[in-house]
């Protein structure tokens, strides 16, 4: 496993998405994952930054684990801004997506493009700080 930590400014943004870029080659991710795999954490990433940070007033850091298994990829991102489960916030539906922009709901479509792009997305709140659990599957495993 490794850590490393990160301003939880926008401006950490394009660090993060490198490492994760990074990490993603070292798995032999293919570029269809990594893309994904790089959406996910980008969405979630720029979640936190703004809502969990920025709109309450606050400064903190992102600090982001990684780990590469024989089967899998994980990266995990915790924070300590108020406790936020994506998983609970309603994620926009097919009838959403059939209707047209102005009519759609705002809100959810990154959590949305989080969930599906990624092989395994949890969240846990773990010692008062905020876990967000990412994992990619290593191609021809099915674990």
């Amino acid at each position: 496993m490794e850590n490393q930590t990160f301003p939880a400014t926008l401006d950490s943004l394009d660090d993060l998405r490198d490492l994760v870029r990074d990490k993603a080659l070292r798995a032999n991710l293919d570029k269809k994952k990594t893309y994904k795999l790089m959406l996910a954490l980008d969405e979630i990433a720029t979640n936190i930054i703004l809502y969990g940070y920025e709109q309450a007033g606050k400064e903190g850091v992102l600090d982001v684990i990684t780990e590469l298994t024989g089967d899998h990829l994980k990266i995990v991102v915790e924070d300590d801004a108020e406790p936020f489960d994506p998983l609970q916030k309603d994620l926009p539906g097919e009838t959403d997506f059939s209707k047209p922009l102005e009519e759609r709901p705002i809100g959810g479509m990154g959590i949305f493009l989080t969930v599906n792009g990624v092989d395994s997305f949890q969240y846990e709140y773990v010692n008062n700080r905020n876990r967000n659990i990412f994992i990619m599957n290593i191609q021809g495993t099915d674990a």
